[in-house]
Formats: C-alpha cells, sequence, structure tokens
C-alpha cells in the first residue's frame, strides 16, 4: 500500500460518482442502463460488461467500500511495478472476463431450468410469462419454489459491482507478493498472502455452488475476475513483460 496512484485515483471517483448518481438523478434508471443484465433479458446491452463494473448495490454502503478499499489497498503496487497501461489492461480484463464468466455459469443454470420446465409441458410463451410475473400454475410447474426463484433471480437480477476486477487484483497482488501479511474484519488474524487468498476463493467456489450463501453475491463473478487475473498476472510473471508507461 501506498499513495494514491492516478488510476486507481481517477478509478475510485468514478465508481463513486456513479454511486451518487442514481440517488440524485430520480428520473433516470442509471442501474437499468449500466447493470449486466441476463442476455435474454430485453434490458440487456453488450455495454455492460464495462459498465457493471462501476455500479454498487444502493442498498449497500460497504459493498462500494469494500471494494474501492481492496482497489486502492492491492491495485496500487500493482500499478506502481507496472505503470499505468499496464495495471488498466489488467483491470478491465479482469473485469470484463468476470462478467462473461458469471453469465456462461448463470445461462447454465437458467437452460437446466428451461429444459425441465420444457419437460413438463410448458410452452416457451409459458416460461416468459413466469419470468416476467414470478407467478406459475403449481398444478403444472412441479419443480421446487427455489429452482424456481433461482430461475427467476437469474433473469431478473442484475449483477453490479467491482468486485471481479478487484478479485483479479487481489490475486496478482498474491503472486507477487505471497508473502504480505493479510488479514479480514471477521478474522483479524494476519496470514500470508499465499494462503489467504486460496482460502477466500474455496470460500466463493463452496458458496456459488451450494445454497449456503449469505445474501445477494455473485461468486461466479469474483471467481472468473481472479482466474482471469491469475492467467494474465502468470504469463507476465512468466515472460516478464516490461512496465507499459
Amino acid at each position: 500500500m501506498g499513495r494514491l496512484t492516478e488510476s486507481i485515483k481517477h478509478l475510485i471517483i468514478i465508481n463513486v460518482l456513479l454511486f451518487i448518481a442514481p440517488q440524485l438523478l430520480k428520473g433516470i434508471d442509471l442501474q437499468g442502463l449500466f447493470a449486466l443484465h441476463f442476455p435474454e433479458n430485453e434490458s440487456f446491452g453488450f455495454w455492460q460488461y464495462l459498465t457493471h463494473m462501476f455500479m454498487h448495490d444502493q442498498s449497500s454502503l460497504m459493498h462500494i467500500l469494500f471494494n474501492m478499499y481492496g482497489l486502492w489497498a492491492f491495485g496500487t503496487p500493482l500499478e506502481q511495478m507496472w505503470g499505468r497501461n499496464k495495471f488498466l489492461f489488467f483491470y478491465f480484463s479482469a473485469g470484463i472476463g468476470a462478467g462473461l464468466i458469471y453469465t456462461g455459469v448463470n445461462y447454465f443454470q437458467f437452460n437446466g431450468i428451461y429444459d425441465q420446465l420444457l419437460g413438463l409441458g410448458l410452452t416457451a410463451n409459458d416460461i416468459q410469462a413466469l419470468l416476467d410475473t414470478g407467478k406459475y400454475n403449481p398444478n403444472v410447474v412441479t419443480l421446487s419454489n427455489q429452482e424456481l426463484s433461482e430461475f427467476y433471480s437469474l433473469y431478473n437480477s442484475p449483477a453490479v459491482g467491482a468486485s471481479g476486477a478487484v478479485y483479479g487484483v487481489l490475486v496478482a497482488f498474491g503472486m507477487l507478493f505471497p508473502n504480505a501479511k493479510l488479514a479480514m474484519i471477521f478474522f483479524p488474524v494476519p496470514i500470508s498472502a499465499k494462503y489467504f487468498i486460496p482460502l477466500m476463493l474455496v470460500g466463493d467456489l463452496f458458496f456459488g455452488v451450494t445454497n449456503y450463501s449469505v445474501g445477494n453475491v455473485a461468486h461466479f463473478a469474483h471467481i472468473g475476475g481472479a482466474l482471469i487475473g491469475f492467467i494474465i498476472a502468470w504469463y507476465w510473471k512468466k515472460n516478464q513483460f516490461t512496465r507499459w508507461n
């Protein structure tokens, strides 16, 4: 950690401005426009793979605070080492990659339930009505409430936040500074980054594939950002890429 580097300063400013803007511009649905929607949803736009990285949950101040703290704490030494252009390339690659992987996982889960509903005799119009209203005929649809709730949520709940990009930054930090000591608020015991970061990712994977997740957290976006970050950082480290000014 150190002084606020230029790229990180501007990224934080943009995130904060777009967190405040929806509260001031009541007539404009910025979340609807910039959050990452499911591709089959009419609100989806290809630009959302980029813009969702700058939007955060309006009901949770901690969401943006944690992301911006992580960006500053772990991104600062990376930008100082790599330079502005290289850091920005890495950051946006991790964030966009996180969105694409998150969409891919959602598509797989969505289509699994969609096929089950078709197998029960529902038509495409019936299913679309369920997705639009959340209502269904319990005499026909025999899936559990949990499965139907997940199906409805996959279609209607957009993803927001810089978490995917920040997870990429976190992984790169751990690769370059493996012996740095890290700790969490709810587990304030310093642990080396080379152990701490894999534990976080295992936790995200566990919560992503089980029903134990607390809150509306896009665990596979975290994993996606971490995966892209690992691939890029590993390649650069292996090939000793020079600093980009």
